[in-house]
């Protein structure tokens, strides 16, 4: 792991001073914070006097955003599959690519795609991730000698790049609803239930000692068996009954069909008659749920992952935010397959998307907040910390101390309010290089824009994606 670099503004020590400050409740004036050795937030007061000896940050302060949604791996061939095949392309034609670059990855090259991936997301505002992770073999399906050896190269990939992480190793056994046989694509994924609770009780101690959490990923309704779905369940909960619980589910029209065709119920609602969903769970898409599955989804207390520039790239279709919001379900976003890694890029076509949906604009804020910037990232923020099952729940005592400065000088920001910075960050600027600076758990990060370790963690990708590239040509 990097050492600890100075906060921002130049001093050390556990405190930072803000001119202007994102918190819970909306935009706070001259905002004292102190954090412990454990960089955990023990004291937030605005309308405070600047001491002297405390570093002042050069722009807004805003919560740094959890990213509640990713497959590292995928990162390599992001904007590889942008031509058109023989057919009509969809999820399902992308997801057979996917599978043949999946089939030549080592445990290195993964470890060389997350840590760059990981050095990404800090420079875009991303302060910690859900990491759902499947690809658990070797490249003919069979376990490596330590069965966890890719899950730890993820673990030091965040370790190093100082990002927080929930490790979600994936539950998967099935081609297709009923229990359909996997096929040779899917030969690095599968795992029997057994097996995927002794990875968790390896993983454990390792997730511990570097502050990660750990849960568990049943892929989706058509990969896991109600059977397995309910053992592995318990399972879980006899190792820990809090641990987060994330599942793709209802992202495609296709397997709405397949699922009604199978049980007579649509995915979501199947989900909820037999699983015990609450405030663990995160529904990850959930884009096509009729208006009853959003209401009791929402009433669950579950978490929606909503993957905007993902399911945009894939052609998912929308979700529908207002049915969500107007039952007061809880969301955050992620970047699933990284066709972008920008937490902002997210938010924004979160909201342009419904936009084009009800011809309506500024959809996402209200009466409370009524700055569509600030109001999409406190909610994101809070469903994100909810979904990762960690206290990064923005800019407030007994949270991690996990920020983010936006650059006052940036040409996009220069001389607004800080509301205004927002907006123009998330609306208006180039999104990324409108960042000062990120702190994970009080430790800086990210210094004018760049992480410590950009160059290097930049090389190893290249040349981790031109070998995987020689290998499949």
């Amino acid at each position: 792991m990097p050492p600890p670099q100075p906060s921002p503004g130049g001093g050390r020590g556990n405190a930072l001073f803000a001119c202007d400050a994102l918190l819970p409740s909306g935009w706070a004036r001259n905002v004292l914070l102190r954090w412990d050795g454990a960089g955990r937030l023990t004291h937030v007061q605005p309308e405070a006097e600047a001491p002297a000896d405390i570093p002042a940050c050069e722009g807004p302060l805003i919560p740094g955003m959890p990213n509640l949604h990713s497959h590292a791996f995928q990162h390599a061939f992001a904007g590889l599959t942008e031509f058109r095949g023989s057919g009509e392309d969809s999820f399902w034609s992308w997801r057979t690519l996917m599978y043949r670059f999946a089939a030549q990855l080592s445990p290195a090259q993964v470890e060389a795609i997350a840590t760059w991936l990981y050095v990404e997301m800090l420079e875009a505002g991303y302060t910690s991730v859900c990491e759902f992770h499947y690809l658990h073999h070797d490249r003919d399906g069979r376990p490596y000698a330590d069965d966890a050896e890719i899950a730890l190269a993820l673990l030091r990939a965040a370790e190093r790049t100082g990002i927080g992480l929930t490790l979600l190793p994936v539950l998967y056994q099935a081609s297709g609803f009923g229990g359909q046989p996997p096929n040779a694509g899917q030969r690095r994924f599968v795992r029997s239930t057994e097996s995927m609770l002794r990875l968790l009780e390896r993983l454990r101690p390792e997730c511990d000692s570097q502050g990660a959490c750990l849960g568990l990923a049943p892929h989706s309704l058509r990969a896991v068996a109600p059977d397995a779905l309910k053992e592995a369940l318990a399972g879980l909960d006899a190792i820990d009954a809090t641990a987060p619980i994330h599942i793709h589910i209802a992202e495609q029209t296709a397997e709405v069909e397949a699922c009604l065709a199978w049980s007579g119920q649509r995915p979501v609602a199947w989900l909820l008659d037999h699983a015990p969903v609450d405030a663990r769970w995160c529904l990850v898409h959930a884009t096509h749920m009729d208006a009853d599955e959003y209401r009791r989804a929402a009433a669950s207390g579950a978490v929606a992952g909503l993957c905007p520039t993902t399911e945009a790239n894939l052609g998912d279709g929308l979700f529908d935010f207002e049915a969500w919001r107007a039952a007061g379900g809880r969301w955050g976003v992620g970047s699933d397959s990284h066709i972008c890694v920008n937490a902002a890029e997210e938010l924004m076509l979160l909201e342009y998307g419904q936009r084009l949906a009800k011809r309506q604009r500024n959809i996402a804020a209200d009466a409370a907040q009524p700055s569509v910037a600030a109001a999409l990232t406190l909610a994101a923020v809070q469903g994100g910390a909810q979904a990762s099952g960690r206290a990064v729940a923005g800019l407030s005592v007994g949270q991690q101390a996990d920020f983010v400065v936006l650059d006052a000088s940036h040409p996009a920001l220069a001389g607004l309010c800080a509301a205004d910075a927002l907006s123009s960050h998330v609306f208006a600027s180039h999104r990324g290089n409108a960042i000062a600076s990120v702190c994970v758990a009080g430790q800086t990060r990210v210094k004018d824009g760049r992480h410590l370790l950009h160059q290097d963690a930049a090389a190893a990708f290249v040349a981790a994606r031109s070998q995987l590239l020689t290998a499949s040509s």
